[in-house]
């Protein structure tokens, strides 16, 4: 099995491939936790191309895909300087279930972790709904709860995160 995790290069054909395994991870991840409405709805939000795209274009979020022999089965998306200087966050980390538990994801969280070393953050923080079992994942990667946040996203729906901090 040959992980890569390498940057987008051919956007478009990338940020498909981004779309897929959010629409392959999405209803096991949520769907105790979602209603299908809810996660048919934040599909099409989050992961709408034109949006992907502009988040890419603008550098607003930095995406990197895991390969497992060529084969994209995860992304991460990060944002330096968000929210405030000097603090990276994690927007989207997601696997396949499939590529869940083989350390791809210590992957992902290892290449923001880089990145926001190499730009002098001194922290890493992300949002995770709060009953999401990701939150072990975080914790074992050395992230700690900094908070809790509702945010209202729309359409009837909110999301209920956790914020987790890492510091570096």
């Amino acid at each position: 099995m040959a992980v890569e995790i390498r940057p987008l290069q051919d956007v478009s054909a990338d940020v498909e491939s981004v779309r897929q395994i959010a629409y392959a991870t999405w209803p096991d991840t949520f769907r105790e936790i979602l209603t299908t409405a809810q996660i048919d709805y934040m599909l099409a939000w989050l992961y709408a191309t034109e949006r992907l795209h502009n988040q890419v274009r603008t550098g607003e979020h930095v995406i990197h895909l895991a390969e497992v022999d060529a084969m994209p089965v995860g992304f991460v998306a990060h944002q330096l300087n968000y929210p405030t200087a000097g603090t990276a966050k994690i927007h989207k980390l997601y696997l396949l279930p499939t590529q869940q538990g083989k350390g791809i994801g210590r992957m992902l969280i290892d290449t923001v972790r880089e990145a926001a070393s190499q730009a002098d953050q001194h922290a890493v923080v992300l949002n995770v709904n709060k009953y999401n079992r990701a939150t072990n994942f975080y914790r074992a990667n050395g992230f700690a709860q900094a908070g809790e946040e509702v945010i209202d996203i729309g359409g009837g729906y909110v999301m209920d995160d956790l914020i987790m901090r890492c510091a570096l």
